[in-house]
């Protein structure tokens, strides 16, 4: 596809190298001519200078011929009017980063009057994961799929533990669950497992499940941490706005630590039942002070992200049970992974992987089947929903009876609502919700799972 995408800051950056690797053709348009020319020296794109305000330059993009435009400069409204522009030359969809809380509560009638195909709000996303986070407390990172019908759990397989050197065949006898072990991260290699595979302490698993069948795996393996009721936030930017929020509703206590007094008073007009603490949260003796000892989670959201590394050590050094780190230089996380830190998120890397999910879904010729799409595992695992569509062959052959492409496993089924936990007597129907995780790239249709000449036998 012809992707244009205006603004190449860090994150239009993330989103060219992501869809550049995708093999679409793609050209960058910034004012600063020196981010133009920084995107034909590092990837496989076009760089032009130019204002995404000004419809000469657009055409000079070739907007026109572009399949999608995204707007991802500094300022939303910059963003909003680019759209509209880009639609109005010719550009067939549109796409626009929008972070102020001001316009997220306005974003369905911006889209749908505005003629914009998607709008996105990173620190949104972001709150809406860490809040993910911090209702399963047992685990690395949880993935929602249909509505929240069905979680996708990471977690580390503990040395010497009841995991450590089971056979995954053996796993629903041993422990009586209705569960699927459906990828293992293990050192730098991802593997889509079947039942003669052999998990090794310090494995990174990836379960689906339903959320009464986890907690009770949690309590089998011994890795039980207890619901969160107490959070200290470092930093009150606007992902702490949106988290807030949801953190108050789950009726947690919330401490916010912030070092800018006028957000501070904000803050605390916007929410009256938590603590804003008007400080630095970077102070050792402000943290102790303030009880980060005691709590139950400590989430990191400055905007440095060597001092959100710093905090989350500190806080994993002092015992707090749960730590969320905000990192968004990709050259820093598998540093952060390799000094024990877990639990990261990336706003930009949010951003690139639900522009990823759209343009997926439109690359397909039935239309946008993709409904979800994280990328897992140091991006070397995909977890992506579809709809069934259409009249394809496999649609009510049972699983066992059809042939799969290596590298993909179904890992989970919703159907009128119910969650299944799929086995080979499953079949897929018509207008089910279907999770699948894969280690193969540029999956955009469920077709690609199936060889043709297999399905139907």
């Amino acid at each position: 596809m012809n992707i244009l995408i205006v603004g190449c800051g860090k994150a239009g950056s993330i989103l060219t190298r992501t869809l550049c690797q995708e093999e679409h053709d793609v050209t960058v348009m910034d004012i600063n001519s020196d981010l133009a020319i920084s995107v034909v020296d590092n990837f496989d794109a076009q760089g032009i200078t130019g204002n995404g305000l000004i419809v000469k330059d657009l055409l000079s993009a070739g907007v026109e011929q572009a399949h999608v435009v995204i707007a991802m400069t500094d300022s939303d409204e910059t963003n909003i009017m680019c759209c509209m522009m880009a639609r109005k030359c010719g550009a067939r969809h549109a796409i626009a980063r929008v972070r102020n809380p001001m316009f997220s509560e306005q974003i369905v009638f911006m889209r749908e009057e505005l003629d914009i195909s998607m709008m996105i709000n990173p620190e949104y996303q972001t709150a809406n994961e860490i809040a993910r986070m911090l209702r399963y407390p047992n685990a690395i990172h949880v993935e929602s799929f249909a509505n929240g019908r069905i979680e996708l759990a990471e977690m580390r397989v503990t040395p010497g533990g009841i995991m450590d050197g089971l056979v995954l065949s053996a796993l629903p006898s041993k422990m009586k669950l209705r569960l699927l072990v459906c990828a293992v991260m293990r050192e730098d290699q991802c593997f889509i497992p079947d039942g003669n595979f052999v998990l090794r302490g310090n494995d990174r698993i990836y379960i689906t499940a339903a959320h009464s069948e986890l907690s009770k795996f949690y309590k089998q393996v011994g890795d039980v941490k207890n619901r969160i009721r107490s959070a200290v936030i470092v930093g009150g930017g606007k992902i702490s706005y949106y988290l807030v929020r949801q953190l108050l509703e789950l009726g947690m206590q919330v401490k916010i630590i912030e070092q800018n007094l006028e957000r501070c008073e904000q803050l605390s007009e916007w929410f009256p039942k938590a603590s804003i603490i008007c400080a630095d949260g970077t102070d050792q003796d402000i943290l102790l002070e303030e009880g980060l000892a005691n709590a139950d989670a400590c989430i990191t959201l400055t905007g440095i992200d060597e001092e959100n590394i710093i905090l989350s050590l500190y806080a994993k050094k002092i015992g707090v049970n749960k730590i969320v780190t905000k990192i968004n230089r990709t050259s820093l996380l598998p540093i952060s992974d390799s000094v024990g830190l877990e639990n990261i998120v990336s706003p930009k890397n949010t951003t690139a992987a639900l522009i990823l999910q759209y343009i997926r879904g439109k690359e397909n010729s039935q239309g946008s089947n993709i409904n979800t799409l994280y990328r897992l595992a140091d991006d070397k695992l995909e977890a992506i929903e579809f709809i069934v569509r259409g009249n394809a062959k496999y649609i009510g052959v049972p699983l066992k009876k059809l042939k799969s492409v290596t590298g993909f496993l179904i890992a989970g089924i919703i159907r009128n609502n119910k969650r299944i936990i799929p086995t080979g007597d499953d079949c897929l129907k018509l207008n089910d919700s279907v999770i699948i995780v894969t280690t193969r790239q540029k999956v955009a249709s469920l077709d690609a799972m199936f060889q043709p000449e297999e399905a139907g036998r």
